[in-house]
């Protein structure tokens, strides 16, 4: 992922290097998870991580510079997931439903949540300042299913009464809030449920094969 305005790429690592920083990280992200921003702090860090004191200054001089590295860490994942080949570049009702299914049946969805949505309720409540970079991040990820809904558009087969964008935001909206209750309730219901009822929505924008203009290559 192209970092976002305020996420300093980091200066070029050896391989041993970049693998220290990716062990930071990887440990940043879950103790961040599990423990919250505030509770977590060096030392419990360098201890997860097997570095030391002056390995995560080197990297990490500040709180702010971990947390904007664990932002772009954990959205690398998901965006880079969403934008696999795995999903049709979300060009169909049925890769919709596919991504959908995918997350009911992973098995620890109800207890994981979205990784990504667990950080970003964690930070807000921080005086960090990440806000803009944390939602840069979810605009891009809204923005993978209004690209998708838009070529669906170009190819017929939803209508051009459909707002990309505003069903963008259901679809996301769906899977952050769908995730949280299946959390709560420790079952996938509430989000299959949500998510299903925002696919069906799209679906009513969908135009018959007879009237689809001709595939726009």
């Amino acid at each position: 992922m192209k970092a976002s305005a305020g996420i300093r790429e980091p200066r070029k690592l050896t391989d041993k290097g970049q693998a220290t920083r990716e062990r930071i990280l990887e440990h940043a992200a879950e103790l961040i998870y599990t423990k919250g921003v505030h509770a977590t702090n060096n030392e419990q860090l360098r201890r997860a991580a097997s570095v030391s004191g002056s390995q995560l200054n080197h990297y990490f001089p500040t709180k702010e510079s971990l947390v904007l590295a664990v932002i772009e860490w954990r959205a690398e994942r998901v965006l880079s997931f969403h934008r696999s080949e795995r999903f049709a570049s979300f060009d169909s009702l049925d890769a919709l439903r596919e991504w959908a299914d995918f997350y009911v049946g992973f098995e620890r969805a109800h207890q994981e949540g979205c990784t990504l949505g667990s950080l970003a309720s964690e930070i807000i409540k921080t005086d960090l300042d990440v806000h803009d970079e944390l939602a840069n991040v979810f605009d891009q990820w809204r923005d993978i299913f209004r690209d998708g809904l838009q070529r669906m558009q170009r190819l017929g087969r939803i209508s051009a009464d459909a707002d990309p964008v505003r069903l963008a935001n259901l679809l996301l909206s769906a899977f952050q809030g769908g995730m949280l209750l299946s959390q709560v309730q420790r079952n996938t219901t509430p989000l299959r449920d949500a998510l299903q009822t925002a696919i069906d929505y799209v679906e009513t924008f969908e135009t018959p094969l007879d009237s689809a203009p001709p595939r726009v290559q």
